[in-house]
């Protein structure tokens, strides 16, 4: 593969197609404010779920999230642990 894939139409695409969707960082659910300068650290990044190193798709769509810089930083190649859900209800 030449160049770098992620600077080719289909990674760009994927980025704005994310990003227009303004949606809150999936590591800390807190909202991303998407007018920052890309190299603030609590700009928007495109995360990929499972890391590229471990087997993730570049393009693929389900693979894709909306993340702060530095909440991406931290997280790595390491995929999250879940949090469990909280129930509707006080049982």
């Amino acid at each position: 593969m030449a160049g770098n894939p992620r600077t080719g139409r289909p990674y760009i695409r994927l980025t704005a197609w994310l990003r227009s969707q303004r949606l809150p960082c999936w590591l800390c659910g807190h909202n991303i404010d998407y007018g920052l300068d890309a190299r603030h650290p609590l700009s928007f990044t495109l995360d990929h779920e499972q890391p590229l190193s471990r087997g993730g798709d570049l393009l693929d769509p389900a693979n894709a999230r909306a993340a702060h810089r530095r909440c991406n930083s931290a997280k790595g190649n390491r995929t999250p642990a879940r949090q469990p859900q909280r129930a509707s209800r006080r049982w």
